[in-house]
């Protein structure tokens, strides 16, 4: 049901007939003084032949004739439906006289002309039924906007809290980095490999000492000088798990920025990736997006990323949108990019992101760098991503 100044209508024909109808009465009321007797006469007279199209039309045609009846009975009081309009006149008339009907009669009724109502029957049990079914409607409507304000207000309750939860966790994980350790913990990787007997795993920085004792798949930090991104970063055998939970492991839509599991902090690799949420709230790797714009990099061409055995210094160099591919399909797919075998391969690998980087920075890398890339949701498309590819610098 459709409304229009307290009439329901059902089809969307005869709502649009309504808004017609309230369009001719506003500028009736634009152009007549209706607190003025010599324009509600002058309107009187346009209006008994005219035929409004709806029930709105007629209402407003109704009480036309009721203040018309109030100044031949001397009992008009300067009421009307609209103030006064300075400086306008009633001139031009606004309605024409309506067409001949089929039966050769003019106006919208047929029977007893306007002139000739003396008096108001009573309300008919039809018309109070359906006065109350559209009352029962527009109770109905009220209630459902109601409900919608409130999961509304619930909805962003909740958002909020969230955005702060995740903020507090961030400064309390941040405040653990600046904790004095002095005991040296034992190294034993998350995700176990068999590292060949020479490969000497180094302590770990003072500062993740503490981080590190409490979570054992914090893998490093990751931070953006300016921006919200200041999180630890973990790593599990498992890509889906920081998806969806803290660093106390407890569920949370939010989610971990996490390094892909293919990847080695020991080792090395030609490119470690991190994942993370886009969050509406603009938390997590939301702000990557923004890297778009040159001028947001420019502000923010610096992206620092410590393992918990090394600090690293990396320098923007592309960023791209992209898509998550099926495993059938032939596409460049960055996310598989985390070791080049050869000069060619990682050439290759440049030249491809090179080509879809929406910002000139004028960073180059060559075989032998190493790389960090951060990637995000991007809901431009299905399977949308984000991409922000940096050099190591130190």
């Amino acid at each position: 049901m459709l409304f229009v100044d307290g009439e329901g209508f059902a089809s969307r024909a005869d709502y649009e007939l309504a808004l017609e109808d309230k369009q001719v009465i506003d500028e009736i009321k634009a152009r007549y003084d209706l607190k003025n007797p010599s324009d509600v006469e002058k309107l009187y007279r346009e209006i008994r032949n005219y035929r409004f199209k709806t029930k709105v039309g007629d209402n407003f045609d109704d009480y036309i004739y009721e203040l018309y009846q109030k100044i031949k009975d001397g009992t008009f009081e300067g009421e009307g439906a609209g103030a006064p309009v300075s400086g306008k006149k009633a001139g031009k008339p606004i309605l024409k006289a309506a067409k001949p009907s089929k039966s050769g009669s003019v106006g919208k009724k047929t029977g007893k002309q306007k002139n000739d109502r003396s008096e108001v029957g009573p309300i008919s049990k039809e018309v109070l039924k359906e006065i109350k079914k559209q009352n029962r409607i527009r109770n109905a409507v009220v209630v459902v906007l109601l409900l919608i304000a409130f999961g509304s207000l619930g909805y962003f309750a909740i958002y909020y809290h969230n955005a702060h939860l995740v903020d507090e966790t961030s400064e309390t994980l941040s405040s653990l980095k600046e904790m004095d350790w002095a005991e040296v913990i034992s190294v034993k990787p998350v995700i176990s490999r068999n590292y060949a007997p020479d490969v000497v795993i180094p302590d770990i920085l003072d500062e993740y000492k503490a981080l590190y004792n409490k979570n054992k798949s914090m893998v490093g930090w990751l931070t953006i000088d300016d921006t919200v991104i200041d999180y630890p970063v973990m790593q599990t055998e498992d890509n889906e798990y920081y998806l969806k939970h803290n660093f106390d492991l407890k569920e949370d839509k939010n989610g971990c920025i996490f390094l892909d599991a293919a990847c080695d902090i020991i080792l090395g690799n030609t490119n470690f990736i991190l994942y993370g949420h886009h969050m509406k709230s603009g938390k997590m790797f939301a702000s990557l997006i923004k890297y778009a714009n040159e001028d947001y990099y420019q502000k923010h061409k610096i992206v620092k990323f410590d393992t918990i055995y090394e600090k690293g210094t990396y320098e923007v160099m592309y960023a791209f949108r992209s898509r998550v591919y099926s495993s059938d399909q032939v596409a460049f797919k960055y996310y598989q990019f985390i070791d080049a075998n050869s000069p060619e391969e990682f050439d290759s690998y440049m030249e491809e992101m090179s080509e879809i980087s929406l910002i000139d920075t004028g960073v180059t890398a060559t075989y032998g760098d190493r790389l960090l890339t951060l990637s995000t949701c991007d809901y431009q498309e299905k399977n949308g991503r984000f991409v922000v590819v940096c050099k190591r610098i130190d």
